[in-house]
C-alpha cells in the first residue's frame, strides 16, 4: 500500500548544529556561521553551493536557534509583491528572518525591493543559490550581506550521513540493509546528501523482501542477489 510520507532527505533534515554532517568550515566549533548563531547576531546571508548541500536546512536551524518569526519564499513563484506584504507584516523593532530559495532567479526590481529592509535591519535576508551571487545577486544587496559557500560534501561525509539514516529512520530499520561497496552510490549522488538519501530510500523500499545489499552491480543484480542495491 502507498504511504504518503515525506522523502527520507527530509525525513532526516538536521534540526540543530550538532545533527549537521559536513561545512565543517562553516559550523565546526570555530566555524563562522556557529559563532555567530550562539552569539544570536546573525547576519544578511547568501549561501552559495550545489544542491544537497545543506543551504535550507541551515537556515531553518538559523531560525529554530535564534527564535525570531521566520519567512519563506521561493523566487521561482514568489515576486515583488511577496517580498513586499512580508516586509508589511514586521512590526517596529522586531526582528524577522526571510528565507528566499533560488534568489538568483529574483530580477533586478525583485531583488531591490529588499534592499530598504535589509539595510535597516527591517529583516534579515538569507537567500540561497546554486549560482555564483557575484553575477547573480545585485551588487547593492550583495554588499548588505555576507557570502557563505558550501561544499560538495565527501565521501567520507556521503557516508556518514547514510549511516545515520539506516540506523536512525524507521521506515529504513525494518529493512536489514547490508553495506558491501559504496563507490557507485557515491559517485551518483555527486556529493548531494538529498539525491543519496532519496536513493537509498528508493532502491530499499522497492524490495520484495526486507533485505537489501550496497553494492556495485549498478541495477545489474551483481550476480550476487535479486535484492542487490545499484
Amino acid at each position: 500500500m502507498f504511504q504518503d510520507t515525506a522523502p527520507l532527505a527530509e525525513r532526516m533534515r538536521p534540526k540543530s548544529l550538532s545533527d549537521i554532517i559536513g561545512q565543517g568550515h562553516l559550523v565546526g566549533d570555530q566555524g563562522i556561521l556557529r559563532k555567530a548563531i550562539i552569539s544570536g547576531r546573525i547576519p544578511s546571508i547568501i549561501f552559495w553551493g550545489p544542491p544537497g548541500t545543506g543551504k535550507t536546512t541551515l537556515a531553518n536551524i538559523i531560525a529554530n536557534e535564534v527564535k525570531v518569526p521566520f519567512h519563506v519564499l521561493s523566487a521561482i513563484s514568489a515576486g515583488v509583491k511577496d517580498v513586499r506584504e512580508v516586509i508589511a507584516k514586521v512590526s517596529p523593532g522586531q526582528k524577522n528572518i526571510l528565507f528566499i530559495d533560488e534568489i538568483h532567479r529574483f530580477n533586478k526590481s525583485q531583488q531591490d525591493a529588499l534592499l530598504g529592509a535589509v539595510e535597516k535591519g527591517k529583516i534579515t535576508l538569507i537567500g540561497a543559490t546554486t549560482e555564483n551571487p557575484s553575477f547573480e545577486v545585485n551588487a547593492a544587496l550583495l554588499s548588505r550581506a555576507q557570502v557563505y559557500r558550501l561544499n560538495s560534501l565527501t565521501s567520507e561525509e556521503l557516508n556518514a550521513i547514510m549511516m545515520q539514516a539506516i540506523e536512525k529512520d524507521n521506515t529504513l530499520k525494518s529493512y536489514k540493509i547490508t553495506i558491501k561497496q559504496t563507490e557507485a552510490i557515491f559517485n551518483l549522488s555527486g556529493g548531494d546528501a538529498r539525491k543519496l538519501l532519496n536513493l537509498l530510500e528508493q532502491v530499499v523500499t522497492s524490495q520484495k523482501s526486507n533485505k537489501a545489499v550496497v553494492t556495485d552491480a549498478l541495477g545489474h543484480g551483481g550476480g550476487t542477489t535479486k535484492n542487490s542495491f545499484i
